[in-house]
């Protein structure tokens, strides 16, 4: 961790120097698979298991591990820590989430900054909604956000007044009906940054004027095949410029990325991921981002 600071990072590419995550806990026997939208039934002991190899593959980056605890068995989306809240310079800014069952998880979230000493930079509030996973830092003063089904405007435009205080600008881009709200599809759905100049995407469900704009930046845009898509292709976390973590499912992908020079690492995720549609960058909340060592 980097000397003197605990969190910020204004990247999705910078080092990664700390980070939480929320190991899964066993589901209440009452609660429905189904209405979280899984797959299939949850396996606790698989989900057990290969949320702890995941926790070993980023120690072994260098990347501090900070382990919260879920504290009610029906939050079994909380693996996910990505989207109840955004790491900013100045603190956390607080989500509103889209989806019903997973509101309680700000609280969690809350709880576990103020465990860890991070301030609270802000908050969305009703009628606002946003889902950090529809959040994509472009650079330390340009971030992008989906506007779909789980982030609305009335929460952009709360963001971006949260945000022009430390001298972002939030630029909204509309994300498509896909299958519905049922169904998430939130920005990082289509793309995950690799390095300041290079994306990997799903370039079909992207909004015009989103790749227009990265173009225009110099980011250079490596497509995953179409078969990756379901498999979660595009889900990618950044340990570092060109050095990252994904599925192993997504052989192809992977051999693309190397190509182009990333130093590409693969984890199993049959449940922690596939099961409940979320990969690495779902199932982690850097903290800390940081050039400095």
């Amino acid at each position: 961790m980097t000397a003197g600071v605990a969190w910020g990072g204004h990247s999705m590419v910078s080092p990664l120097r700390r980070v939480l995550v929320y190991p899964p806990v066993p589901p209440h026997a009452s609660m429905s698979w189904q209405a979280f939208g899984y797959l299939r039934h949850i396996d606790h002991a698989m989900a057990r298991d290969e949320h702890a190899v995941l926790r070993r593959l980023l120690a072994d980056a260098g990347v501090d591990v900070v382990s919260g605890e879920i504290d009610r068995p029906e939050l079994q989306d909380a693996i996910f820590p990505f989207d109840p809240l955004i790491t900013t310079d100045a603190g956390a800014i607080l989500c509103r989430m889209g989806k019903t069952l997973r509101e309680p998880e700000v609280d969690l979230a809350e709880q576990t900054m103020a465990d860890l000493g991070i301030p609270i930079a802000g908050r969305i509030t009703d009628p606002g909604r946003v889902e950090g996973g529809d959040c994509l830092w472009i650079d330390r003063h340009t971030l992008a956000v989906g506007r779909g089904y789980r982030t609305n405007l009335a929460g952009i435009c709360q963001l971006s007044d949260i945000l022009e205080e430390q001298d972002v600008e939030v630029l909204s881009f509309d994300l498509p009906h896909w299958n519905g709200p049922g169904e998430c599809l939130h920005l990082l759905s289509l793309i995950s940054m690799l390095d300041d100049d290079l994306a990997v995407v799903y370039r079909p469900l992207m909004a015009v004027a989103f790749v227009e704009l990265l173009e225009a930046r110099g980011i250079e845009l490596i497509d995953i095949p179409e078969s990756e898509f379901v498999s979660q292709g595009c889900n990618v976390l950044a340990l570092d410029r060109r050095k990252c973590l994904m599925l192993r499912d997504n052989v192809e992908t992977a051999e693309r990325l190397r190509a182009v020079g990333c130093d590409v690492t693969l984890y199993k995720g049959d449940e922690i991921s596939h099961n409940r549609t979320g990969g690495p960058t779902c199932l982690t909340r850097p903290i800390l981002r940081s050039d400095s060592v």
